[in-house]
């Protein structure tokens, strides 16, 4: 829609507010709103007087290379998923914000078609922001569903919603809508819990058990996603091929391979589902490639890997081989579009949207592919301007 249009649009609206057989009795406390009222009506007459500079487009990589990834938007609230349109006016006539609510202290994100999870260990829920259906909820809020500490998070096919939550030592298991499906774990089976991956179709959990100091469970345990029966473990601690210090994160390709975040190792390890050891990529250091603190991993629908780091406030994205493509964002303490001062969790969803979470600004960026429009895919209801990306769809 187009400045022109937009005015003419405010001032159909204006004109039919005032129309309207209840402006015939205002109060005192409401003459300023009609004045406003007023003056914005008069300013339609002439229509818009100076034209808007369109904001430049925030691509990674910058020009003069060819951008992939294009920033869109940063969710900080419910009120960016269910605000009306009467919200919309009220807040332009009174001034009156809705701020919804936002997060306290997120910590990983998993999206299903257009519905975004994200998980938040102060409030201890699962916040939801559905885009599609314009509607925001909560999991975790009430027994025998109740979350404590929920981490890492994930979701199948089907958009159900796997939890990991630290404090139950257990993997909490949800339906699209919200209501408790089961559990997976315990007390006896974890010693830190932190996150969680499943198969498409739900029948096999891969769960990351962290460890510690004190032990040499460092490994990731499968689980039958049906059953809830435990099937084997992959890895120990150490340092060799296959052996884990300290374990992050964990994330199924869609070839079927298993890429595991291997902290203390830096280090990304890849497996095929049986736990056969494939190869590794990464090592310590600040150079392009290298990682210092790698917390959480995503894969594209064409296999691309994406790490976040947080001692690097970005996140790096490889292939399939472990070959460096580039990274996006930097370490800031100054909030904004792409910068990070404690970056977590991250995800990429069917059209190759990038979301990505930041404890200390309490946000989730969301990037588009280069060759998406912003009115194309699951989030198009996110549509506020008029032009398409004019850039390439053409592979790495």
């Amino acid at each position: 829609m187009s400045d022109r249009d937009r005015s003419q649009c405010v001032c159909v609206r204006l004109a039919s507010l005032i129309g309207h057989g209840s402006w015939s009795k205002v109060k005192a406390y409401q003459f300023p709103a009609i004045l406003l009222v007023t003056a914005l009506l008069a300013s339609c007459a002439s229509g818009p007087q100076e034209t808007v500079e369109e904001v430049e487009l925030l691509a990674f990589p910058p020009p003069p290379d060819e951008a992939r990834l294009i920033y869109e938007m940063t969710l900080v609230s419910s009120s960016q998923v269910t605000a009306d349109e009467d919200s919309a006016w009220r807040a332009m006539i009174t001034g009156e914000v809705d701020r919804g609510e936002g997060f306290a202290k997120p910590f990983d994100v998993s999206v299903c078609r257009g519905t975004v999870y994200v998980s938040d260990t102060v409030r201890r829920r699962v916040l939801v922001f559905d885009f599609p259906a314009r509607r925001f909820y909560r999991i975790g809020e009430d027994k025998p569903g109740a979350l404590y500490k929920p981490l890492g998070i994930a979701t199948d096919a089907q958009c159900r919603l796997y939890v990991a939550d630290a404090s139950l030592h257990r993997v909490m298991v949800f339906g699209k809508s919200g209501n408790f499906v089961g559990a997976i774990g315990g007390p006896d089976w974890f010693h830190n819990l932190s996150h969680v991956t499943v198969k498409p179709d739900g029948s096999r959990l891969y769960i990351v058990d962290t460890g510690g100091v004190d032990t040499q469970d460092h490994r990731v345990r499968v689980f039958d996603g049906l059953s809830g029966e435990h099937l084997r473990d992959i890895g120990t601690r150490g340092t060799a091929e296959g052996e884990f210090n300290l374990p992050r994160d964990v994330e199924l390709a869609p070839d079927g391979k298993l890429y595991v975040v291997d902290g203390g190792n830096f280090r990304v390890q890849v497996f095929e589902e049986d736990g056969t050891f494939v190869r590794a990529f990464g090592s310590v250091g600040s150079r392009y490639g290298q990682f210092s603190r790698p917390k959480g991993i995503a894969l594209d629908p064409a296999g691309h890997i994406y790490v976040s780091d947080t001692a690097f406030g970005n996140f790096q994205i490889f292939n399939s081989q472990g070959q460096l493509l580039m990274f996006v964002g930097g370490r800031s303490n100054q909030p904004g579009p792409a910068r990070y001062t404690l970056p977590a969790g991250i995800d990429v969803d069917e059209d190759g949207r990038v979301y990505f979470v930041d404890q200390f600004f309490r946000k989730l960026d969301i990037y588009r592919p280069a060759g998406l429009a912003r009115q194309e895919g699951y989030l198009s209801g996110l549509a506020t301007d008029d032009a398409a990306s004019t850039h390439s769809d053409e592979s790495w």
